[in-house]
């Protein structure tokens, strides 16, 4: 395939992604959506790095290290919202405003 088919697909993943986390109040469906749009950058830049250079294997490394971390922040933000979720009952990003940094208040 060529260059522009794959940032094509990462275009539309971002897209769709950027839609989700902001059109939904669901704590969950945001982070879908933000995930989405680390997918899409991911999908560009390792087909960025296949193209520019296929018989080095940085890239492919340093994308391996990329969904890796991704995994775990998502993990860890599912985790965070769950916790967030049995101790005070909230599950829309409207109701967990309170829990900011609450400085200026």
């Amino acid at each position: 395939m060529i260059l522009e088919a794959y940032l094509l697909l990462a275009a539309a993943l971002f897209s769709v992604g950027l839609f989700g986390a902001l059109s939904q109040q669901s704590v969950v469906m945001v982070m879908m959506g933000l995930e989405l749009m680390v997918n899409a950058v991911i999908v560009a830049a390792a087909s960025l790095w296949f193209f520019v250079s296929p018989e080095r294997a940085d890239g492919q490394v340093l994308v391996l290290v990329a969904v890796t971390a991704m995994a775990v922040e998502m993990a860890m933000g599912f985790a965070v919202t769950t916790a967030i979720f049995r101790a005070r009952d909230v599950d829309m990003v409207d109701m967990a405003a309170d829990l900011g940094d609450g400085g200026d208040r």
